[in-house]
């Protein structure tokens, strides 16, 4: 892949993710009920840094949670002939709470659904919203953010980059292009 363009420097990346902060809590009707659940793995430090903002803002001291949604992908079967897998559990009770499902980037929906599915094979919130850092376009499922960072329309044979000092020691949000034989 060869690097075309940075669309986002740790700056703008700590920017989009204060304003999503307070739209959140501007949305919800009782943000203390609220539960971040980030899907693994970049999903996590937006989740982190989004409830680092809301207690640093607000004071409120909202659970985060990872969720690893591999058993409940609809494509696993084509990942590995023998996958090690098991059940998501946000070790916390979910029921009617407002959970938010955080994810770097947006791109068929197909992710979503499986975080949505592995919330609900463990109780019945009030409610599930969507926060993303990128929604690039191109879904193939009716999957529609709630809080979007920033929308980047792109091709398909482009790919969206996201990269968290926690996870790969450096922010920001980089755009690639696929060579010719990828």
């Amino acid at each position: 892949m060869k690097k075309k363009v940075q669309l986002m420097d740790e700056v703008a990346v700590k920017r989009a993710l204060t304003r999503l902060s307070f739209e959140i809590v501007e949305k919800s009707p009782d943000p203390s009920k609220i539960v971040l659940v980030g899907i693994k793995t970049r999903g996590l430090p937006i989740a982190s840094r989004i409830a680092a903002n809301i207690k640093n803002h607000s004071g409120i001291e909202l659970p985060v949670r990872e969720l690893d949604i591999t058993f409940y992908r609809d494509d696993l079967s084509h990942a590995d002939a023998d996958p090690t897998v098991k059940k998501a559990d946000l070790g916390l009770d979910i029921h009617g709470k407002e959970i938010i499902i955080c994810d770097d980037v947006l791109y068929t929906g197909r992710t979503v659904r499986a975080a949505i599915e592995a919330i609900f094979s463990q109780g019945r919130p009030a409610k599930i919203g969507l926060a993303v850092l990128i929604d690039r376009g191109h879904r193939e499922l009716p999957i529609r953010p709630d809080y979007v960072g920033k929308n980047v329309p792109t091709s398909q044979r482009e790919v969206v980059k996201v990269s968290f000092e926690e996870v790969d020691g450096q922010t920001g949000v980089d755009l690639y292009e696929k060579e010719e034989n990828e």
